[in-house]
């Protein structure tokens, strides 16, 4: 029955075309296929000619946009819980911000991590989708965003607006890692590792971080916080420090959110988040175990970089070299090279990440 009904239509349509009473209407029916078939070609030619154009740059970008769709879903979806939980050895994470500028800069960075065996514990905060993605793509699971994500398209320039509301963003994220429960390391990607730092975390102190002065110290300094500089704050460095999950550590980064906060960027007033830091430490001092690092494992670049004296003089010493004391993206990059510590030129291999 439903083979009878499927083939009635199509006996029907050839019976009429068989029958010469329909010759006139069939003429005139081939007339405008004709027609048609003339302004059809015309049009086609004319597809073919725009997807031609077209089509390999559309087909270029769906491509990437659709191979990579499951992937952009689930990392977006990624919590600061579970990229913690993935990476952190021995209740540890070692962390970065970092927005799609620098990715040359973090790349360089875990290199030289890389060589010391502790880049498996590294999380990269990214500050824009595109981190997120490309960190993700060629490392699973090292990468996380934490909303909202600011405007870091460009690499900002130290004292500028989008400079601050990126640093700005840095205590909170330390303090969530604590109050998961994790000890937590933060290094600028603008730094190299020479050594291992951790046999440098000696003892349980709750707050480990370096001098930003350039003035060279005694090798055998004091590892108090130092005393007030000109401006009534210390002059300790925000871009390395180390924190155990600790009463102590939480309480630092509350109270430098809390100054950020009272010392917000205004045109008048470019602040920055590393002030803050200093009154955070100062202000709770009394309250919690603090931790000066040795200069000649952790100098500032005001030092390392402008006092080759000193430099010979602790030769063999250095931990982490800070590529500070310097503006702008391609000074830091010819910095890096002039002194043989720009290694993705020649090492990306090295490099979790690959060649970026």
């Amino acid at each position: 029955m439903s083979s009878f009904l499927h083939q009635r239509p199509l006996q029907s349509t050839l019976s009429y075309f068989r029958d010469p009473s329909s010759a006139p209407s069939s003429t005139l029916a081939q007339k405008h296929s004709s027609i048609f078939n003339r302004a059809g070609l015309l049009v086609l030619l004319l597809v073919l000619v725009i997807l031609g154009v077209f089509m390999p740059w559309s087909e270029m970008h769906e491509g990437v946009f659709w191979s990579t769709r499951p992937a952009l879903t689930k990392w977006r979806d990624y919590t600061l819980a579970q990229a913690a939980s993935v990476v952190a050895k021995n209740g540890t994470v070692i962390v970065c911000a970092v927005s799609q500028p620098y990715l040359p800069f973090l790349n360089n960075w875990l290199i030289s991590i890389a060589r010391h065996k502790h880049h498996e514990k590294v999380l990269v905060i990214a500050e824009d989708y595109a981190t997120l993605y490309k960190v993700n793509e060629r490392w699973p699971g090292h990468a996380v965003l934490i909303p909202p994500a600011p405007d870091t398209q460009t690499a900002h320039k130290f004292g500028s607006q989008g400079f601050f509301n990126f640093t700005s963003r840095r205590p909170r994220h330390l303090l969530d890692i604590l109050e998961l429960g994790y000890n937590v390391m933060y290094n600028d990607v603008d730094m190299v590792w020479l050594a291992d730092p951790f046999p440098y975390l000696e003892g349980k102190h709750d707050v480990y971080f370096t001098d930003d002065m350039a003035a060279p110290k005694p090798l055998n300094h004091s590892h108090d916080l130092p005393p007030p500089g000109k401006k009534g704050r210390t002059y300790i460095c925000s871009c390395m420090i180390f924190l155990r999950s600790t009463f102590g550590a939480k309480l630092v980064m509350k109270k430098w959110i809390e100054e950020l906060e009272a010392q917000p960027w205004t045109r008048s007033k470019k602040a920055n988040d590393q002030p803050a830091f200093n009154w955070a430490l100062m202000k709770t001092s009394g309250q919690v175990d603090l931790y000066l690092l040795p200069q000649k494992a952790f100098p500032t670049g005001g030092l390392y970089f402008k006092n080759q004296t000193w430099v010979q003089e602790t030769k063999g010493m250095h931990v982490i070299i800070h590529n500070n004391y310097i503006t702008g993206f391609e000074k830091k990059i010819k910095r890096f090279q002039d002194f043989g510590l720009w290694l993705v030129d020649n090492h990306a291999n090295e490099s979790p990440l690959g060649r970026l």
